[in-house]
C-alpha cells in the first residue's frame, strides 16, 4: 500500500502542469526526507539490535530519533551506538539539513518572486500613467494653441 501512495505522490508532485520548478524540487526533496527516515528508521533497528547499550530497539523509538536527527535538533534521548547505525544517522543528517534547505530556498524565491512581480506591476501602472498624463498635456497644449490662434487671427 505505501509504495502505491509513494508513486502517485511523486507522479502527482513532479507531472503537475504549471508548477514551478523549485516548488517541484522542495516537494520532491521532501518526499525523500519521509521515505530516508522511514527506511532509516527500519535501518537502524536492524543494525543496533542485540547492541550492547543500544537504545534504538523499536520502530517508533527509532521514527522520532531519524525526525530529531534529521532536523539537526538531537536531544540525545536516543542515539545509534553501532557503526552501521551511525552511518544511517549520518545520511539522515545530510538529506535532512539539505531538504529544510531546499524548503527555505523554495519559500525565498516565492517572496522574492511576489515581490518582483508587485514591484513590475507597480511600474508597468505608473508607466501606463505617465503616458496618460502626458497625453492629456498634448491636448491641454493643443486647445491653448487653438484658443491663442483664434484669438490672434480672429
Amino acid at each position: 500500500m505505501l509504495p502505491a501512495f509513494l508513486a502517485r505522490a511523486v507522479e502527482s508532485l513532479l507531472a503537475r502542469e504549471g508548477r514551478s520548478l523549485h516548488v517541484k524540487a522542495a516537494g520532491g526533496a521532501t518526499l525523500v526526507l519521509l521515505v530516508v527516515m522511514l527506511t532509516g528508521s527500519w535501518a537502524v533497528v536492524a543494525a543496533e539490535r542485540g547492541a550492547p547499550g543500544a537504545n534504538l530497539t523499536s520502530y517508533p523509538k527509532a521514527v522520532w530519533w531519524s525526525v530529531e536527527t534529521a532536523t539537526t535538533v538531537g536531544y540525545g534521548d536516543f542515539y545509534p551506538v553501532t557503526r552501521w547505525g551511525r552511518t544511517v544517522g549520518a545520511v539522515m543528517m545530510v538529506v535532512g539539513i539539505t531538504t529544510y534547505g531546499m524548503v527555505t530556498a523554495a519559500l525565498a524565491t516565492w517572496f522574492v518572486g511576489r515581490e518582483r512581480g508587485r514591484r513590475h506591476r507597480l511600474a508597468h501602472g505608473a508607466h501606463e500613467m505617465g503616458e496618460e498624463a502626458v497625453h492629456a498635456l498634448h491636448e491641454r497644449f493643443d486647445r491653448l494653441e487653438r484658443l491663442l490662434a483664434e484669438r490672434d487671427g480672429g
